[in-house]
Order: C-alpha cells, then sequence, then structure tokens
C-alpha cells in the first residue's frame, strides 16, 4: 500500500487542484501527510475522469487530429492520408496511462479499505466505480494501439497482453462490477460532487457498465462471433442500461486551460463538414431543405437532381468520393435534418451558431473566394453564401495550388459553434447506441429486448432527440443519398447502377447531363450491397454520434468497413499511404485507412522489452496499417 500512496501523490494533488474549494474544507488531513487508512477512494476517481476529459494541448492532436479524422467527421492531412506524429501520440499515451494509473490506484486503495474493516457504506460502490472506469479506459487505450498492459500500468515496466485477453479482461470487469454495484446504498453531498458523469447515482452506473459491455461484446462480432454474441446476451439481458437521455454518460466542460476545456474548442481548427458527412447527409430522409431553413434560403435551393458545378481543373478527380470533381453552387434539394444544426451554412451570419473562429481573423466571414489559371491569375470568383461543399482529403497537387477555395473558413460549412465554447457536455455513451446495438444484435439473430427495426427506429428518435428535431416522415423515406443508402428499414432495394444527373459547366456555363454512379464500398461485401440492414443501422450510428464518439465511428469503420468512405484524392502520390495511386484510387482497401496509432518512441526508449512484446502480441509490425484483432478481415 505504501507503494501505492507514494506513486499516487502526484495524481490526488491534481485530483484535488480540480475539485472546489468546499472539498477541501471537508478533509481533516492534508493528503501528502495522509496514511493509507485515510485516504480517499473518490478522489482518484474523480481525478480518473475529469482528466480523461483531455487537456487543449492532448484533445486537439487526439481528438480532433486523429479521432475525428480516422472518422471521416472532418478533413485532416493527419492520419486518414497516413500522416503520424510521434509527439502526438506521445503525449496522448502518457495521458492514458496516467487516467489508468489513477483509476487502477483507487482500486488497490478500495481493496485495502475494505481489507482492513476501514469502510464507509459507499466503499464496496466506489471499487466498482473504479472498475467499470478503468474498463472503459483499457478499451479506449487498446482501440487506439493494440495490446496494453491489463495491470494497468503497474510498476516501471508493465507486461502487454494481446487485444483478445484485454478485451476478455474488460468484459468480465464490467460483468462482475455491475452485479455487485448495490443500487440501495446511501450517497451524500460531498461524496455526489465527486463524480462528474453522474453523481454517484448508482443505478446510473450499472446502466453505463451494461451498455459499455454490449459495446465492447459487439467489438468482436466479426472475429469472436461466439463471445461476442454470449457477453451480449447477458448484457442484454438486464433491464438496466443507457435507453433515455436521463442515463447519457456526459461530462459539463468549463472555459480554459485544463481537463475540462472543451475538446473541439481550439479555434485555430476549421471543423469542416468532411465529404464522407457530406455524402453521407446528402438526400436522406427525403426531408426537403426548403422545410429547414427560412425564406431567405429558398432561392439557394437547388432541384433534386442537381449535382453541381464541374471545375474538373481545379478540384480533386482521383477519388472514389462520388462528388468528385463539382462545386455544389446553392443548396441540397433534400437532406438529413441534422446535418443544418451540425454545420452551419456559409454566410448565415445571422445564425447564433455560425462560428467566427478564429477570432483574430475575418476570414469566416469571407465568402468570396478565387480560383486561379495556370500563371495565377484569377479566373473565376465564386460567392459561396448560401452554398453547401466539403473536400476530399488527401492531395489536390496543381489543382489545389489553384485553388483558393475548398478549404478556406468562409466557404465550407463548419460546426456548429455550440460544441466550441466549451460549455457543452461531452457525451461518453447516449442512448442512440444502445438502440443501435440492439438493432444489430437482433439483425445477427442474437437474443435481444427488442427486434432489429424496433431498435434501429428507436435509435434514430433518440438521435433526433438529442438534436430537438421533428421526426416528420423521416423513417419512411426511400430517398437514396448519395451512397446509394436510404432510411425506411423497409426499404432495402438497391440504388440503380447509375442515375442521371445535371450539371453545369463552371468554366463556361454550358448545361449538362451526366451518369452519376453511386460507390462501391469494397470493404462491405465486395461492394455489391449499398441498401441492406447492417448498412442503414451504422449509417444512422455514424451520423447520431457525430460529434462526440469518432472514436467509436473509427472502431465501426475498421470493424466493418461502413459506412463508405471515400479514399483521400491521390493527384499526387501521397507518401505515407503508398498502397493508395493513381491505379486503384477507385477501389476500397484495407489499407487505404488508418488501423491503429503506432507506440511513441518512448515506450520503445523506456521499456524495450515492453515494446517488443507489444509488437509481438500485435500480430503485425507496429504501424499504422496493421489492422487490430478485432478488425481483422477473414
Amino acid at each position: 500500500m505504501k507503494n501505492i500512496l507514494k506513486k499516487s501523490w502526484v495524481l490526488m494533488a491534481t485530483g484535488l487542484l480540480l475539485t472546489s474549494c468546499n472539498d477541501f474544507e471537508e478533509i481533516n488531513v492534508s493528503p501528502v501527510a495522509a496514511n493509507a487508512d485515510q485516504v480517499q477512494v473518490e478522489y482518484f476517481i474523480n481525478n480518473s475522469i475529469i482528466s480523461a476529459q483531455m487537456n487543449p494541448d492532448v484533445a486537439e492532436r487526439s481528438f480532433i487530429l486523429y479521432w475525428k479524422v480516422a472518422a471521416h467527421y472532418q478533413e485532416g492531412g493527419t492520419l486518414s492520408a497516413g500522416g503520424y506524429n510521434d509527439g502526438w501520440t506521445s503525449a496522448y499515451y502518457n495521458q492514458v496511462a496516467s487516467w489508468l494509473n489513477a483509476a487502477n490506484t483507487a482500486i488497490e486503495i478500495a481493496n485495502g479499505h475494505i481489507s482492513s474493516g476501514n469502510t464507509q457504506p459507499y466503499t464496496n460502490n466506489l471499487l466498482q466505480v473504479a472498475r467499470i472506469w478503468r474498463a472503459y479506459l483499457m478499451s479506449e487505450m487498446s482501440d487506439n494501439f493494440g495490446p496494453i498492459p491489463i495491470n494497468a500500468f503497474q510498476g516501471e515496466n508493465p507486461e502487454f497482453s494481446d487485444v483478445k485477453s484485454v478485451y476478455y479482461f474488460t468484459l468480465e470487469e464490467l460483468k462482475d462490477a455491475s452485479a455487485k454495484l448495490d443500487a440501495s446504498v446511501e450517497t451524500n453531498d460531498r461524496l455526489r460532487k465527486l463524480d462528474p458523469a453522474y453523481a454517484y447515482n448508482w443505478d446510473s452506473w450499472k446502466k453505463y457498465a451494461n451498455s459499455l459491455r454490449l459495446r465492447l461484446a459487439m467489438r468482436l462480432s466479426e472475429v469472436d462471433p461466439a463471445k461476442a454474441q454470449s457477453e451480449f446476451e447477458a448484457a442484454a439481458a438486464s433491464s438496466e442500461l443507457i435507453l433515455s437521455m436521463g442515463d447519457v454518460f456526459k461530462v459539463q466542460e468549463r472555459p480554459g486551460w485544463d481537463a475540462l476545456s472543451g475538446v473541439m474548442s481550439r479555434e485555430w481548427n476549421a471543423q469542416f463538414l468532411s465529404q464522407t458527412l457530406f455524402n453521407t447527409y446528402f438526400n436522406l430522409g427525403g426531408v426537403e431543405s426548403r422545410n429547414l431553413l427560412g425564406g431567405s434560403f429558398h432561392s439557394a435551393i437547388k432541384p433534386a437532381d442537381w449535382l453541381g458545378q464541374r471545375f474538373e481543373n481545379h478540384f480533386a478527380t482521383k477519388t472514389n468520393n462520388p462528388s468528385a470533381g463539382y462545386w455544389f453552387n446553392g443548396l441540397p434539394h433534400a437532406i438529413d435534418p441534422r446535418a443544418y444544426e451540425s454545420f452551419i451554412i456559409p454566410g448565415d451570419f445571422s445564425n447564433p451558431n455560425f462560428s467566427n473562429y478564429p477570432s483574430w481573423t475575418t476570414d469566416a466571414r469571407n465568402t468570396k473566394r478565387q480560383l486561379l489559371d495556370d500563371n495565377g491569375n484569377v479566373l473565376k470568383e465564386i460567392d459561396a453564401t448560401n452554398t453547401w461543399n466539403s473536400t476530399t482529403n488527401g492531395s489536390w497537387g496543381a489543382k489545389g495550388a489553384k485553388n483558393r477555395l475548398y478549404t478556406y473558413s468562409g466557404t465550407i460549412p463548419r460546426m456548429s459553434h455550440e460544441f466550441r465554447t466549451s460549455q457543452s457536455q461531452r457525451v461518453f455513451f447516449g442512448p442512440w447506441e444502445t438502440y443501435f446495438l440492439i438493432a444489430e444484435a437482433a439483425l445477427r439473430g442474437w437474443s435481444t429486448p427488442m427486434g432489429a427495426k424496433d431498435a434501429y427506429e428507436a435509435g434514430i428518435a433518440s438521435s433526433f432527440e438529442y438534436w430537438n428535431l421533428p421526426m416528420q416522415s423521416y423513417l419512411s423515406s426511400e430517398e437514396y443519398n448519395r451512397n446509394g443508402t436510404s432510411v425506411s428499414w423497409d426499404h432495402t432495394a438497391e440504388p440503380p447502377a447509375t442515375q442521371q444527373m445535371q450539371f453545369e459547366n463552371g468554366y463556361t456555363g454550358e448545361a449538362g447531363q451526366t451518369a452519376f454512379k453511386y460507390p462501391d464500398n469494397h470493404l462491405y461485401k465486395n461492394g455489391t450491397v449499398k441498401n441492406d440492414h447492417l448498412t442503414k443501422i451504422i449509417t444512422q450510428k455514424y451520423i447520431s454520434q457525430f460529434p462526440w464518439l469518432p472514436l467509436e465511428a473509427w472502431n465501426d469503420h475498421r470493424r466493418l468497413g461502413l459506412p463508405f468512405f471515400e479514399n483521400p484524392a491521390v493527384e499526387n502520390p501521397l507518401p505515407n499511404l503508398q498502397a493508395l495511386n493513381s491505379s486503384n484510387y477507385m477501389e476500397s482497401r484495407v489499407e487505404f485507412f488508418p488501423q491503429r496509432l503506432r507506440y511513441p518512441s518512448s515506450l520503445i526508449n523506456t521499456n524495450p522489452a515492453g515494446y517488443d512484446q507489444a509488437v509481438g502480441a500485435l500480430g503485425g509490425p507496429d504501424a499504422v496499417s496493421t489492422p487490430l484483432w478485432w478488425a481483422q478481415k477473414k
């Protein structure tokens, strides 16, 4: 116990700094002077949960430039184009190790109190909460790197376990800890203040444990289906699941520069609408823009068969993005209603959620930009007011050099400002995810508390509730988005091979027609299916997880290849993604998408034996392209 306490004083002090002054006054002894029996478990849990919100440095690099980019929730030249930064990874690795250290210390101190008989009525429940939270942290770390230590970084050179062992351990921990939580135990105001997620509502923690168990069980669906089914069915049999907004695992953000600062608050991150979301939202649900927007926007709304203006010399075309080469010079005829809530139309300055970031420039309010000719002269000026566009990631080569439009703050829809002010609640698990997990399980034929269709529609309804939007006729829509997927559960007809669309030559103004082809997603059923039930479930789950759960969106894509992710553009070769080139960019392959983070060089330098053990358990080289155990394709 002395060794545990010695290594934990720094963590303890950090956690105490994040609590209120009143909490200090209620402690009779200085933490540094306390003995093992006086250390309070709840401070370590509080420290671990709050620190895991990520300080601004780690949040920008990990949550945004790694997770959101890998999930195609925003564009970026980092992970999705093979980019990698050892400094960013080291910062995250060290942080998540410290969060695990704090959670593990809470567990050991609680066990010490219990063995010595020095307990409070709630000590055993705190032990179970710490185990549940540690299970989440272990899954987060393993989903990024692969093999990790199960003993949560005890000692100087911890042993690394393979991903299968990590998942089996966390699933057993969730099962046992949730069963041992006693919901009848009373709490007090002091204790409740030290749980930023649930204020030590034991029922809520039990629901989180069971729903988290559903998530982790489903992760094994492709590689270990028997284990996935047995674990999922056992957790789903419980009536204690996250099924309503009151059950959401969320933590309140606050302005400043600490762990509770908003994970998406850094002004220099543009947070553009991604091309994947552009194609996914477009026409999905068949809800017309004129029913979602005020009259001032109606003149900008385009016909349903409008593809846009074609600028093949200024927009990348060497990509399997179905919208490649086009600028959409208006607003979609129909769109998923959540799109206009998540991203704000360029020029919509009166919208309270329009983001002026970065505040030290006027770029966000400048909607006019130019396309240049080969000599650098202005060829055409475009006003992006009331337009809806994104941009494919990758290398645009000479086309990008002549295009001042496609990555500019004032011309592309950017994420709603409500998520950027550090005043939101960061969501770790929402009810929509529980429903979509149940829908997928039911589709697989597993025993579930509700049928696949009912769970699917409940998941959509839960997401619409989060956005405070009416459902209207959304669930019955048979309209295809640009990926060839519709909403209606009963509508599984595949889209036509091509669809006639109208366009305009952006250079001459000449009208034209073209055969629009829905993209082939070779990662799922070899590209032959675009509108089956699983594609619908994951499409809706993908939309619903935005913006808080990019890691889960990335996990689903690694596991299933869904929804469709376009390849980065390769007008020029991508040096960090050499598997993708100008001869295969119309295909979808596992090696075209990031599969994990490499271990930081600090691990190699400080624990070479552990590093070798980790890479040996990984089953492949320590590379971004090496799939994790649960993401391996048969």
